[in-house]
C-alpha cells in the first residue's frame, strides 16, 4: 500500500503485522470494497467494508453520505471522497438504506467551527482517498485528509473498537451523532428521543429511539475512552451547550475534547444494545478486557478464518478472491441480537432472556432473498446456526401470531411478499437439524399460511384458489409464491402424518395453475371474476405495487414454480416447448426504459441483479438439456461477478447475491431450497472440499476444468459411475468424493434421461 502522507513509524509497523498476519490465510483473499460502489450506470452490491465478525451485531463502517439513500443503502460508495464518520450498524447490500447507528467522527481543529459546522446541513466531515484506506475481514482503515488522523477499526460481536492516530500537537476531538440515519422522508423515518450522558471522565452512554424501515428500533450505548475528556460541548438541534454532562432530545450530537500533548493513540470502545444501557455495558465488558486493540484485530481475524476454513478451494487468483468475498459476504447477516447475558427485546417490545447459555438470538432476515440460496447454504455450513436462526423466526411467532417476512432490529417490517420463514424452517427441520422442536415449527408454518398479514389475505386465497389483482396488487407473484410456501407447509405435514393438513395445502400448492393462460403462455393476472385483466404485455416491469409482478415481469416470473418443474414443463408443452421458451429467455432483449430499479444484470430476459431469476439457468437439467445450464451458469458467473468495487450485478441483498456464487461455482445449486435437492451446473473449481457436520468432508473435484471447459463429459461419486444431474443433501452428508471430467465441447449424452433429471422432493 503506497502511502501519500507521513504517517507515524507506529503505525507502517502495525500495516506490516497486518498484512503478514493475513499472508497465506484465506482471510487474505477477501476484498470488503468489492460491491461497494457502482460503475456508471451499473449496480454495485451495496456493500460496506467496515469491520464486523461473522454474524455479529456491530457492523463499524464509514459513512460516505450524510444522508444515506437507495443507492448507498450500506452508507458507502466507492466513487465517494468525502466521509461523513463511522457508525456501528449498517445492512449489507439491501435495497433500503437504515441503521447507521452512532455516527462518530474524529477531527482537529477548534470546537467553534466544528460546530459551526454541525449547525449545517453539509455537517462535520473529511476527505479521503482509497490510496490511504485499507479493508480485510474484522479490520478497516482510512486516512482523514482534512484533519490528518489516522482510523483504525476493528470489532468483536457486540461492540465496536476504533484507535486514532492524532497528528502530534493538534487539538484532538471526537464527535458523537445521534441524528445520523438515512433520509428522513423516507418510511416517515425519525428521531423519537436520544441521550447522551458523560458517567465520568472516560465513559459516555446514552441511547436512541427512532422510527423508520424498523419500527421503534431502540439502541442503548455505552463508551469507554482511554484518555480522559477534558472539555465537551452537547449539541441539541440549534442549541450548543458546553460543559453540561447529560444532554436528550431529537437532534443531538456531541464534542468530546482530549489532551493532546501525548503522542499514543486514543482508543475508543463502544458496546450496543438493544435492550439497555447496562447491557450494552456488559456487552463491551464480556468482550473486550483491556485496550489491546491489535488484539482484537488478530481475534477477529481468526474468526473470520475458520469461517471461511469452511470450504476450501484450489482456484485462480480472481477465482479465489471471488469466491471467499462472496463467503465472507453470506456470513455477514443475520446479525446477533441478544445481549451476552441472553437477553433481547421482543417482537412484542417486550425484554426476554434466552434459556440456554449456547442459545442466540438473531436479527436482520431479508427472507424474500435470502430462503433461495443463502438459508440452504447456513444448513450446510452453518448447521448450529441454523438452529438459532428458526429458533429466532419462531420465537417471532410466539409474539405476533405468524412468522416473519423480513425481519429487521427483532421487528417485522413487511417489506416484499409471502412468508418465506417457511421454507427457511421447514428446510431445516427436514434436514434433521438437531435443537429444533418440530410441533412447535409446524405450529408456526401452519398459522403463518392461515393467519391473514400484510399481502398474505388467507380469505381471498381461499376463496378464490388465487389473487384477484383488484384485490390484491403484486397478485400474479404473490400466487406463485404462496403456492411454493403452502407446498413447503404440506411436506412439513407429511412427515408428522397430518394427513388431512396435508392434503389441504398440497392443493393450495397448485394453485399457481389457476393463473396460467394458455392463449399467452403465461402466468396472468385475473380480477374477483375471473377475467384476464388487459392490455397484458409479459415485458412490462413491476415494482412494489400497482402492478401483478413484484420487482420483475411476466417473463421472468414464468419459471417461479419451483416445487413442481415437471408440472411447469407440462403446462408449457413438453421438454422440446420448455427448453424453446427458456433459449427464448436468454436472449430477448427488451430495450425498453420501464424496468423496476432492481432490474439489471441482464442476459436477455434474465436479470441476475434480482432474486426471482436466480434459478433459472438450472431448469434445463429438468428438460434433458443439462450443458445448456453449464453453459449459462458459467456466463452468469463470469458476466456478473468481478473483483471491483462494481463486483455485483445487483444488490447483495444480505449474503444472497454472493450465495448463488458460492453454490454455483462449487458445481450445485436448491433450485427448490426446501426439497433437499442441488441441481448439478458447473463447477469452476479444480478443487473443492467442504467441511460437514460431524467431521465428513465432500469433496467436488473437475479435472481439465478451465475458461473453455466447462462442460461435464462424465462423472463419478466416490469412483461409481453417476449419471443424475443432481445431487441430494443427503448424499451430500454422508462425504465422499464427486469428480466431474470437464471439455470445451458440449456432451449431449450425460445425465440426458428422464430418471436423470431433478425429482420433486428427496424427502420421503
Amino acid at each position: 500500500m503506497k502511502l501519500k502522507y507521513n504517517l507515524s513509524l507506529g503505525f507502517l509497523l502495525i500495516a506490516l503485522q497486518v498484512l503478514t498476519a493475513t499472508n497465506n490465510k484465506l482471510t487474505s483473499c477477501v476484498n470488503p470494497f468489492i460491491g461497494s460502489g457502482a460503475v456508471a450506470s451499473s449496480l454495485s452490491g451495496n456493500n460496506f467494508p467496515g469491520a464486523t465478525v461473522p454474524f455479529g451485531m456491530v457492523q463499524l463502517s464509514p459513512d460516505t453520505k450524510n444522508v444515506p439513500d437507495w443507492a448507498q443503502a450500506s452508507g458507502y460508495d466507492y466513487n465517494d471522497s468525502i466521509l461523513y464518520g463511522f457508525s456501528h450498524t449498517h445492512l449489507s447490500g439491501t435495497g433500503v438504506a437504515e441503521l447507521f447507528d452512532i455516527l462518530v467522527l474524529p477531527f482537529t481543529g477548534e470546537n467553534k467551527h466544528a460546530t459551526e459546522a454541525l449547525q449545517t446541513d453539509k455537517g462535520l466531515y473529511s476527505l479521503f482517498s482509497h490510496t490511504n484506506e485499507n479493508a480485510h475481514p474484522g479490520y478497516y482503515q482510512v486516512f482523514l485528509k482534512s484533519y490528518g488522523v489516522n482510523a483504525e477499526l476493528t470489532a468483536t460481536t457486540r461492540t465496536g473498537f476504533h484507535r486514532y492516530t492524532f497528528p502530534q500537537g493538534k487539538q484532538e476531538h471526537v464527535l458523537i451523532d445521534l441524528n445520523h440515519s438515512m433520509n428522513k422522508n423516507s418510511w416517515s423515518t425519525q428521531i423519537i428521543n436520544s441521550q447522551i450522558r458523560i458517567t465520568d471522565s472516560c465513559t459516555v452512554e446514552g441511547y436512541r429511539v427512532i422510527t423508520g424501515w424498523a419500527k421503534l428500533r431502540k439502541v442503548y450505548f455505552y463508551v469507554r475512552f482511554s484518555k480522559p475528556v477534558i472539555g465537551n460541548v452537547m449539541i441539541n438541534g440549534s442549541y450548543v451547550l458546553p460543559g453540561i454532562s447529560l444532554v436528550d432530545g431529537k437532534n443531538l450530537k456531541a464534542i468530546f475534547d482530549f489532551d493532546s500533548s501525548g503522542q499514543s493513540p486514543l482508543l475508543m470502545k463502544v458496546g450496543i444494545s438493544g435492550v439497555s444501557i447496562e447491557n450494552a455495558r456488559q456487552n463491551l465488558l464480556s468482550e473486550i478486557a483491556g485496550n489491546d486493540f491489535d488484539k482484537v484485530v488478530r481475534q477477529s481475524a481468526n474468526q473470520w478464518e475458520m469461517e471461511l476454513s469452511k470450504i476450501k478451494v484450489e482456484g485462480t487468483q480472481k477465482q479465489m478472491e471471488i469466491f471467499y468475498t462472496a463467503l465472507y459476504h453470506s456470513f455477514i447477516q443475520p446479525n446477533t441480537f441478544s445481549d451476552s447475558n441472553g437477553e433481547y427485546m421482543t417482537a412484542d417490545f417486550n425484554t426476554r432472556k434466552l434459556k440456554g447459555d449456547s442459545e442466540t438470538q438473531y436479527t436482520t432476515f431479508s427472507l424474500w432473498d435470502t430462503y433461495r440460496a443463502a438459508h440452504p447454504l447456513y444448513t450446510l455450513l452453518q448447521p448450529e446456526r441454523t438452529t438459532d436462526f428458526v429458533n429466532t423466526l419462531i420465537r417471532h411467532y410466539e409474539s405476533c401470531g405468524y412468522l416473519p417476512i423480513w425481519q429487521l432490529w427483532g421487528q417485522d417490517n413487511f417489506c416484499m411478499i409471502g412468508n418465506h420463514s417457511i421454507p427457511v424452517i421447514v428446510d431445516a427441520v427436514l434436514k434433521g437439524l438437531p435443537g429444533i422442536d418440530i410441533h412447535k415449527a409446524y405450529s408456526a408454518v401452519r398459522s403463518s399460511a392461515t393467519v391473514s398479514h400484510i399481502n398474505s389475505p388467507y380469505e381471498v386465497w381461499n376463496k378464490y384458489g388465487f389473487m384477484p389483482e383488484n384485490i390484491q396488487s403484486q397478485s400474479v407473484s404473490i400466487t406463485l409464491e404462496m403456492a411454493f410456501d403452502d407446498w413447503c407447509v404440506a411436506q412439513l405435514a407429511k412427515k408428522l402424518n397430518e394427513k388431512s393438513d396435508y392434503d389441504y395445502f398440497f392443493k393450495r400448492s397448485q394453485f399457481y395453475r389457476n393463473l396460467y393462460n394458455k392463449q399467452t403462455g403465461f402466468f396472468q393476472s385475473k380480477d374477483d371474476k375471473g377475467n384476464w385483466i388487459q392490455p397484458f404485455n409479459p415485458l412490462k416491469y413491476g415494482a412494489n405495487g400497482g402492478n401483478p409482478f413484484t420487482e420483475g415481469n411476466a417473463w421472468q416470473y414464468y419459471w417461479y414454480v419451483p416445487q413442481n418443474i415437471p408440472d411447469l414443463i407440462q403446462l408449457t408443452g413438453g421438454d422440446k416447448l420448455f427448453t424453446n421458451k427458456l433459449d427464448t429467455f436468454f436472449t430477448l432483449w427488451n430495450n425498453v426504459t420501464e424496468k423496476n430499479d432492481n432490474a439489471s444484470g441482464f442476459i436477455g430476459q434474465y436479470a441476475h441483479g434480482n432474486e426471482p431469476s436466480h434459478h433459472v439457468a438450472y431448469l434445463y437439467n429438468y428438460a434433458g438439456q443439462p450443458w445448456k445450464t453449464q453453459f449459462y451458469v458459467t456466463k452468469i458467473m463470469n458476466e456478473m461477478y468481478n473483483t471491483s468495487s462494481s463486483g455485483y450485478a445487483g444488490n447483495e441483498d444480505c449474503g444472497e447475491m454472493s450465495s448463488w456464487y458460492v453454490f454455483s461455482a462449487l458445481g450445485f445449486y436448491p433450485v427448490n431450497p426446501a426439497n433437499g435437492i442441488y441441481s448439478i451446473g458447473s463447477p469452476i473449481f479444480k478443487s473443492a472440499v467442504i467441511e460437514l457436520p460431524g467431521g465428513n468432508t465432500f469433496t467436488v473435484k473437475a479435472e481439465n476444468v478451465s475458461n473453455r471447459n466447462i462442460y461435464i463429459q462424465s462423472a463419478t461419486l466416490n469412483t461409481k459411475k453417476f449419471t443424475t444431474n443432481y445431487i441430494t443433501h443427503t448424499q451430500m452428508l454422508e462425504g465422499g468424493i464427486l469428480e466431474f471430467k470437464m471439455g470445451p465441447q458440449p456432451s449431449k449424452k450425460w445425465a440426458i434421461r428422464p430418471e436423470d433429471r431433478p425429482p420433486v422432493t428427496s424427502w420421503k
